[in-house]
């Protein structure tokens, strides 16, 4: 009987140690998988804050006329060289991302707006329109077009976080009405 007695003793402990053990790999096993599903949360917050950085310079980059004077130059060099733009994202004072214009914004194309294509009641086509000489047979005389043309540009922006290494990359297209003497140098 006493031998029973320590045997059943016995089996009720090998049965709460493997009952301790299967808590213990449980806990651990949600310990992890929380810390999984941090990381994972903090990577997306970090993908955005590169993605939203990005997406700021090349609004940023289309807002300035410097895209398309001097595309080489858009970004004023401050942290890193020139088409290199830095944010701060959690206002410490030292810069979070840094983002590249990457190549340097380009043009697609460019199409000379004719005169006749002008609405001069229109502010922005005024500046356009040129008179034209009577010349007719005259080889270079006036061609019809005016002063403006039609250009589309593409703007790419790619941030990185040097901390973590998140990156985004953006692209964009963008149509601009400029000076046919501003893309004469730069559009194809």
């Amino acid at each position: 009987m006493m031998h029973e007695y320590w045997l059943q003793r016995g089996a009720t402990l090998l049965v709460a140690l493997i009952m301790l053990v299967v808590m213990t790999l449980f806990a651990l096993t949600t310990f992890r998988l929380g810390k999984s599903s941090l990381q994972i949360v903090g990577n997306m917050q970090q993908h955005d804050q590169a993605l939203n950085s990005a997406d700021n310079a090349v609004e940023e980059a289309i807002s300035s006329t410097r895209f398309f004077q001097n595309p080489a130059l858009v970004f004023l060099p401050t942290c890193g060289g020139a088409n290199v733009k830095c944010y701060d994202i959690n206002g410490d004072g030292k810069p979070d991302v840094t983002v590249a214009l990457t190549p340097s914004p380009y043009c697609v194309s460019a199409a000379t707006i004719p005169n006749s294509s002008l609405d001069l009641s229109k502010p922005e086509d005024l500046g356009c329109a040129t008179g034209v000489t009577q010349s007719f047979g005259i080889v270079g005389s006036a061609s019809g077009n005016s002063l403006c043309a039609n250009s589309i540009w593409e703007v790419n922006a790619v941030a990185t976080d040097p901390v973590t290494q998140a990156s985004a990359a953006v692209t964009q297209g963008v149509a601009v009405r400029v000076s046919t003497d501003a893309v004469a140098a730069v559009c194809p």
